[in-house]
């Protein structure tokens, strides 16, 4: 599928999406959620961008970032700012889930083996918290890429 005619489909999901009002996990519940299974804390690294929210692994290493961005960036219509998460992900599954909608390449990372999620509702969030425990594990070592 062209970038153009997936930008197109996407946006035409995010109009339907905001047009229903649904539901979407909030920064804050993610914060509460990650406090609780492994202890991080938001680190806020840059002034230029206050929002964006990096989450640490004990061992030092990140393992998922949360940013704000406008929409055009991430080849989506419109300038208004969207809440996203980026999370380390299997290789393998990185071109099967970016093909899925909410799902794009890792937004300023390596696209082999992050991902970034859509924090709009388009994305569950079971899903979300899934691929969060899955990026710790694969930053931990305890999930085999293999």
């Amino acid at each position: 599928m062209s970038c153009l005619l997936k930008s197109e489909k996407y946006n035409r999901k995010i109009d339907k999406i905001e047009e229903l009002g649904v539901e979407c996990l909030k920064r804050e519940e993610i914060y509460e959620y990650v406090k609780k299974q492994y202890g991080t804390v938001p680190e806020y690294l840059w002034k230029e961008s206050p929002e964006s929210a990096v989450l640490r692994h004990q061992n030092g290493k990140w393992y998922a970032v949360l940013m704000q961005v406008e929409k055009s960036r991430l080849g989506l219509d419109g300038n208004t700012k969207i809440d996203i998460i980026n999370v380390k992900c299997d290789p393998d599954m990185v071109g099967l889930l970016t093909q899925t909608y909410g799902f794009l390449p890792g937004y300023h990372m390596n696209k082999k083996y992050w991902i970034t999620m859509l924090l709009d509702g388009t994305v569950s969030e079971a899903k979300i918290l899934d691929f969060l425990d899955m990026s710790y594990d694969l930053i931990d070592g305890k999930y085999s890429i293999n």
